[in-house]
């Protein structure tokens, strides 16, 4: 009679071995992101030394970080043994960055955005996303690279690009050219934006509206929003967030029509938690009054962690990627970063 597994008494000594190589497996990849959150916290580090000296304090940290990654990866290259650091710190360490970000804010804050601020939020999203597919057609690009590329320029950059593959199922070459291609235009707009806030004689509100509503990443945001003061970075912020919630639904939706078109979709959506987890430290904040003595550190901690997240934005971003599926594409990216800019620009102008 043959004995079950079940029965075997080298039964518990298999269950332990198996339990030790997950555990050794767990271990091993916890480490691996060692190298690569030393060489982003390096940047980091770096960058917020640069920023003491005199004339470039101008520059916030989080800029020079990702001046500093883009150069790195450019010019040295980002070495594979750094890839499981750099993905943590541009999606973990970013997102943790942004919970603790609500330690700074108040639901008093998040009211002033108003109704006005949503309308041009989600008239900004939905028209660039509409005018970017349309856009597309006419350029001749590929319909899901099209897709990509407005879901990112519109809602949340690289985030949205993954987020809307689940359902597009884009190629792997279409993911990376969406994921550049969105990566440089919210880079160029986060440099840009902060030298045009004199010359369009715009207030920290209206700039940080114009900042959350326009501009590709969060993190991009952030940067550039504070550029201008806390109050715009405040209002940038939330600006931004409000978009990043609305990728759910977009998504959503999105999956749906292409399913009633007979094309592949899931409807499987990411849940953005960590807009969830600042929602929540908001709340708290405006609800008790949070001693200095553990704001103070828990500020530095989230400079530190969002110039973690754009170090390793710019250990990410390597420019020749845009040249790989030819001009057309990229002249697409480049006309939706300007219609979003233009668009959300105007509308601030006329409801603000």
């Amino acid at each position: 009679m043959t004995t079950s597994v079940i029965d075997s008494p080298a039964q518990p000594e298999a269950a332990a071995a198996v339990s030790g190589l997950s555990g050794g497996r767990a271990i091993a990849a916890a480490l691996s992101v060692v190298p690569g959150l030393l060489l982003a916290s390096g940047i980091a580090a770096a960058a917020l030394g640069l920023h003491a000296l005199p004339g470039i304090s101008s520059l916030s940290p989080m800029i020079l970080s990702i001046f500093i990654g883009i150069a790195f990866h450019n010019f040295v290259r980002t070495p594979a043994w750094a890839k499981p650091g750099v993905v943590f710190s541009l999606r973990r360490i970013l997102r943790l960055a942004i919970v603790l970000l609500g330690l700074q804010l108040t639901a008093q804050q998040v009211v002033a955005v108003g109704g006005t601020g949503l309308a041009v939020i989600v008239v900004t999203l939905l028209a660039t996303f509409l005018f970017t597919t349309w856009v597309g057609r006419l350029l001749g690009v590929d319909a899901k690279l099209t897709q990509l590329i407005a879901a990112g320029t519109s809602i949340c950059g690289a985030s949205a690009v993954i987020a809307t593959n689940t359902v597009t199922d884009g190629s792997d070459e279409d993911v990376a050219y969406a994921v550049a291609c969105v990566t440089v235009f919210g880079s160029i707009a986060m440099f840009s934006y902060p030298l045009l806030v004199g010359a369009l004689h715009m207030d920290p509100h209206a700039y940080g509206l114009w900042a959350g509503s326009s501009i590709h990443e969060i993190a991009q945001v952030v940067a550039a929003a504070y550029q201008d003061g806390a109050q715009a970075g405040e209002f940038g912020t939330i600006a931004k967030l409000t978009r990043v919630m609305m990728l759910a639904p977009v998504v959503l939706t999105l999956g749906l029509l292409l399913r009633r078109r007979g094309g592949k979709a899931t409807t499987k959506v990411p849940a953005p938690w960590f807009v969830v987890g600042f929602i929540a430290l908001i709340v708290l904040n405006s609800l008790i009054t949070i001693p200095s003595g553990i704001k103070a550190p828990v500020g530095m901690v989230t400079t530190f962690g969002l110039s973690m997240a754009l170090a390793a934005m710019g250990l990410e971003t390597d420019i020749r990627k845009l040249r790989a599926e030819g001009l057309r594409p990229l002249l697409l990216g480049l006309i939706a970063f300007f219609f979003i800019s233009g668009f959300s620009l105007l509308l601030i102008r006329v409801l603000t």
